[in-house]
């Protein structure tokens, strides 16, 4: 509480009655002492009289609610009028008090303030749940795109989540292993427990082993406390374990035992300790020829290739990229503080051809690029591919197929002939659907592929 008013006698009476039912007071007798007091002391609650010397307590409540929004304010007068009870709520002001000052009545004003902050902090942890049920039920909706082969991937994640079962995820790099894995946990059996990534690739062995199972007290020097490893951190949560194919072999055979005993031994430790953690693990290498190879324990291998999730790279996934480039796009503008922008359509056509071999990472890339380098409300070819050299079709493209020359019959025709390709790739093949979808009849649309050797 802090307590101001310009009358030392009912100031000090009042921070004697505060203190005796339990609150830490301060008091100040001006305005000027008031703001400084607010620096060093969070108030939840400030009784200010309206009339002060040299300022008024209206400009004190302005300060406080400027430094801590969710401050609680009872302003006191001896004149009470309506424009003056106005003016003080109109500041903010959560009460309004008039002189003398009733004990018994200040003591109700103020159980009814504790009352309204005990139902907001309920509120508040309701939005809390309520948000942490919308993230989970988005778990896999932040894997953008509707297509077949990523909707095959959304629905082993459905399937697996539930599970305590170990995971892993396959894929080239950029593909989004990381979602699939954050979306297995957000619509796990403990959404609210942490998710722990590692990168495996990233850290030397020994650190490693430290980071994943922790250490006791005089493990080794510099040791001078215990220190959980994130399996033990994660407590019912998940462990992500990215890149888990660039693991050393001595810790495979420890993150083997955490596995099959459910126990993980800290370095140092003299005896186990419970593991309840799940794991999630993803590689971009062919865990199967790794094995083979002896680079790889196949016990462990076995262990957590209990359901494979096969991430597809996006050259398998092009139907999704017009999703994607949206989702992307709107992320970014909110970030960088922008407008959300679109992309011309023949811009979109080159990005849906272009051959990505950084997956979905790589656009992902190009479009915050394009973003943060274009002047117009929309993206063009040139601010998408500015450093890609004028002919190519996208990024990194040596497909002669997807090139543009500057003659216009040329261009077109190389357009079609992706178009075409595009379109009978998405029907499989149904040269009859593919009609009906391109706006064609089917002997025209012969033609065509004949024409252009498909």
């Amino acid at each position: 509480m802090l307590v101001v008013d310009d009358e030392r006698i009912l100031a000090d009476t009042l921070a004697e009655f505060l203190t005796g039912e339990g609150h830490s007071v301060r008091v100040a007798y001006e305005a000027s002492s008031a703001v400084r007091a607010l620096v060093d002391f969070e108030a939840d609650v400030i009784l200010c009289d309206i009339q002060l010397p040299g300022s008024s307590g209206l400009d004190v409540l302005k300060q406080a609610r400027a430094k801590r929004p969710e401050v609680a304010a009872i302003m006191i007068t001896a004149w009470a009028t309506v424009e003056s009870a106005v003016e003080a709520f109109r500041h903010g002001a959560t009460d309004y008090l008039i002189k003398p000052v009733l004990f018994e009545d200040l003591t109700a004003r103020l159980a009814r303030i504790a009352t309204n902050r005990a139902l907001t902090r309920e509120n508040q942890g309701l939005k809390r749940k309520l948000a942490r049920q919308m993230r989970s039920a988005a778990g896999i909706e932040s894997i953008v795109g509707h297509g077949p082969a990523i909707s095959a991937v959304k629905g082993l994640i459905a399937r697996v989540a539930p599970t305590r079962s170990n995971v892993l995820v396959t894929g080239e790099s950029g593909t989004g292993k990381e979602l699939a894995a954050r979306a297995i946990h957000d619509l796990g059996l403990n959404p609210e427990a942490p998710f722990l990534p590692v990168n495996c690739a990233a850290i030397p062995p020994d650190l490693l082993e430290n980071q994943l199972f922790g250490h006791v007290r005089g493990a080794f020097t510099g040791a001078d406390r215990d220190r959980p490893g994130l399996f033990v951190a994660a407590g019912e949560g998940t462990v992500f374990l990215d890149e888990i194919g660039e693991m050393p072999s001595k810790l495979q055979a420890k993150l083997l035992r955490a596995i099959e005993n459910r126990e993980i031994l800290p370095v140092g430790a003299p005896s186990p300790e419970p593991n309840r953690a799940r794991l999630v693990a993803a590689t971009n290498k062919d865990l199967a020829d790794e094995v083979a190879r002896g680079q790889f324990r196949p016990d462990l291998y076995y262990r957590l290739d209990v359901v494979s999730i096969p991430m597809p790279p996006l050259r398998d996934r092009r139907e999704d990229i017009p999703e994607l480039v949206e989702a992307l796009l709107a992320r970014h503008a909110d970030r960088l503080g922008q407008v959300v922008r679109s992309v011309e359509p023949d811009a979109l056509e080159r990005l849906i051809a272009a051959p990505w071999p950084g997956n979905v990472r790589e656009l992902d890339n190009l479009l915050e690029r394009a973003l943060i380098m274009a002047d117009g409300p929309v993206l063009t070819a040139a601010d998408l591919f500015r450093g890609f050299g004028r002919n190519a079709i996208g990024p990194a493209s040596d497909d002669a197929d997807a090139r543009l020359t500057d003659d216009l019959r040329d261009a077109i025709r190389a357009f079609e002939k992706r178009h075409l390709k595009r379109i009978l790739a998405e029907c499989g093949d149904d040269r009859k659907s593919a009609a009906a979808r391109l706006g064609l009849g089917l002997s025209s649309l012969y033609a065509k592929i004949k024409e252009h050797g498909l």
